[in-house]
Order: C-alpha cells, then structure tokens, then sequence
C-alpha cells in the first residue's frame, strides 16, 4: 500500500494543483512470447534456450494483441519467452537505458469514488474489470464507481482498485487516435510503490491476472502487518530531505525503540512522508514548525507502510511471488527500492519482496528518467500525482494523463 503513498494526498489537493498550475488485451490462445525491445541489446539468440509456452491469459504490450512481434526475416511471430529457473538472466540488461517516452503508474492514495466510469466506454478496458471479478470475487467496478470511500479507501481494495484502473487506462489509450503508436514507443515504465506492480504487468513480468493476485495478496499482507502493530504515516512539507532525516532524528531521542520512525517515501524535494510508531509519528508533528516545515500531513493510511513494521508481510509476499511465473520485463522497469531497473526474474521477485519494509526511492527514480534524455511521460490511471511531482521537479517535462 505504499504506493502514491497517501503521502500524496497533498499532491491531489486542488490546493496543490493550483499552487504549481497543472492544467495539465485481448486473450490469446497462440504460442506468445513477451514482447522483447531490441532497441534494449535482448539478445535473439538467447531466446533459443527459453522455454514456450501456451497462454489464454491478459497481457499488455506493445501490439494490439498484447504483445510486441519480433520482425525476424519480414516473418510476424507471436512467441512468448519464459525465463525458466535453470536460464540464467543478466539482470544487467538494462543497465543502460536511454528513455524516451516512459508510462508511469500511481500508487495508493490516487483512488477515488468514480473512478472506472470512463473505462465502460472501451470494451478491452471495460473486460479488465469483468475479468478481475473473477478473480476477486467481488464487483471491483461498483466499488471504484460507488464506493463508499471508507470502502475504497481500505488497503485491501485500493490497491487492486489502483491497478485494474490504471491497466484500463492503457485500452482507453489504445482505443484513440495514434494511441497504438504511442503504447508502441514506450521504452521504459515505473510506478509509485503498488504501481510497480502495474508496471510490470505493462512489460509482460506477469500476466494481468497473476498480477491482480499478487496485489491482493499484498494488500492483504499489509493491512495484517498494520492491524497487529499500532504505526502512523504523515507527510512533511517544505522541507529537503536532510532536513526531514534531522527531524526524524530528533522525534526519536523522545521516543522507544518500537516507536521510532524514519522516512518512508522520497517523493520529491518538499514533500517526503515519516512512518512508524504513532508516538514517533505525533513527536515529528510536534518538531516539524521547529525545523521550518511548512505543514504536516496525516496520512489515512492503516500503518507504518515502508517500514519493519511491515516485516509480517514479508513472508506470505515472498510465498506468493515464489509460486508466480515472472519473466524479463521486454523494457525496463524501475524499482522503487533502488531507482534501478532488473531484468532477472529471481532479483525482481526479491525486490517485490523488499519493497514493502524498504523506502520508496521516487525523487531518484524521477531525477535519474529526466538525466537520461525522457522526453515523455504519461500517467495512465487515477489522479495526477504523478504529474503533479514531474512538474515539481522540472516544470517543462511534458506529462500527459491517462484516466480510466
């Protein structure tokens, strides 16, 4: 539930918006292989050691079918590579990526009550929604669209919410004018916490459905870890990250060791959101005026996500990713952990797993996209967080939202 971190509440805010003047698959029954980029050095000759496989589930990709076709010999293939676990992966393999146009995914604390409505319009959008009913045994359109928010706001749903919605906002995309040709472009993806999830189900890591449980699970995961400790989220304005660590420091001279907090989200430069015990957490609030914070944020968050606190959640995560077929992503996905990109299933299946109890590293990640010559970059689902922190850190990076 990391994620947009409701850190990002601020962010949301129509008080946000106006201060930084932001105006701003079809299933398949053939042998399909993730699409690969070849622009990225994924080795043709590699793909000879990778075992095929039969698939009838979700993907996203880069073709109007879900995944991208390799051009071998003018011949239009449709494969799809599994990294099995005797294939050794170079997790390398992106290491030097150059983007151009990226799509970037939020995190928990984008959702809100009516989302999904204009997912209804594009039946491959509209599908998602049918086919993640199945899987949660719910109606997850009813609740984007109705609510109530107490219900949509829970860990539980909000995440599985989040990232149905954001995958539906790629088929609206598809379904417009040039859309294809945009999906086709995008060479690197990422998203806030939760959104890394969707960013791999974009990049053929997983399919959607095995995505969708891995996220339920996870929100599961850590709504239990929250419940079984007594932690706190908020969100410091105005301040750069050194500052808030002093801050941190200082909450935890008064404070027990279970209390302590440490910084949880790096955003971006003036926003940064504090996790741990809830007298930490009231220590912080108490300080912030004393170190020139501009103003704290309480987040409605149910615990002290980013944190050991979160460490309960660790194993059932780790059983369920074990137990979840991941392949190499066909373009780089950044993770939130170390603002790098992986391409060895194994590492990212770790990398999952640390994310919950690990800071999410989103500044780094932003800074390094737009130091590497990003041109574009889209957020595809609800809200404009995501807008609203590449506008924070360079104002003329063109940013386009996609809602669903």
């Amino acid at each position: 539930m990391l994620v947009s971190h409701q850190s990002l509440i601020w962010f949301n805010s129509p008080r946000f918006l106006r201060h930084f003047n932001l105006n701003s698959t079809m299933a398949s029954s053939s042998l399909v292989l993730p699409s690969v980029s070849l622009k990225h050095k994924v080795s043709i000759d590699a793909l000879d050691s990778y075992p095929l496989r039969s698939s009838s589930s979700l993907c996203f990709g880069g073709s109007k079918h879900g995944f991208r076709r390799l051009n071998l010999d003018k011949s239009r293939v449709s494969m799809s590579v599994s990294v099995g676990s005797t294939t050794a992966v170079d997790d390398a393999l992106f290491a030097d990526y150059k983007p151009t146009t990226a799509f970037l995914f939020p995190g928990q604390g984008a959702q809100a009550v009516g989302m999904g409505q204009e997912a209804q319009k594009v039946p491959a959008a509209a599908e998602l929604y049918n086919k993640a009913n199945e899987i949660l045994g719910f109606d997850i359109l009813d609740v984007c669209i109705n609510g109530p928010k107490e219900k949509l706001d829970s860990t539980v749903l909000s995440q599985a919410t989040i990232y149905v919605t954001s995958l539906a906002a790629i088929e609206i995309l598809r379904a417009r004018d040039g859309g294809q040709q945009i999906i086709d472009s995008v060479d690197v993806t990422c998203g806030l916490s939760l959104g890394e999830y969707t960013a791999l189900a974009f990049a053929g890591a997983f399919s959607f459905e095995d995505g969708l449980k891995l996220v339920k699970l996870r929100g599961q995961a850590m709504q239990e870890a929250a419940d079984a400790s007594r932690g706190a989220m908020a969100s410091i304005i105005g301040l750069d990250s050194d500052k808030v660590q002093q801050l941190c420091d200082a909450a935890n001279e008064e404070v027990e060791e279970a209390e302590k907090v440490q910084i949880a989200n790096y955003l971006c430069t003036g926003n940064y959101a504090v996790s741990g015990g809830v007298k930490g957490i009231e220590a912080v609030e108490a300080k912030a005026k004393s170190f020139k914070a501009r103003m704290t944020v309480r987040l409605a968050v149910a615990g002290a996500f980013h944190t050991s606190f979160m460490s309960p959640a660790l194993s059932k995560l780790e059983s369920a990713l074990a137990a979840t077929q991941i392949r190499t992503p066909r373009i780089p996905v950044i993770s939130n952990v170390d603002a790098q990109p992986h391409s060895d299933p194994d590492t990212i299946k770790k990398i999952l797993a640390r994310q919950v109890t690990s800071p999410v590293q989103w500044e780094t990640t932003v800074k390094t996209l737009l130091s590497r010559g990003l041109g574009k970059s889209y957020e595809l689902g609800p809200g404009k967080v995501i807008a609203g922190i590449v506008k924070r850190m360079d104002k003329t990076s063109p940013i386009e939202n996609i809602m669903a």
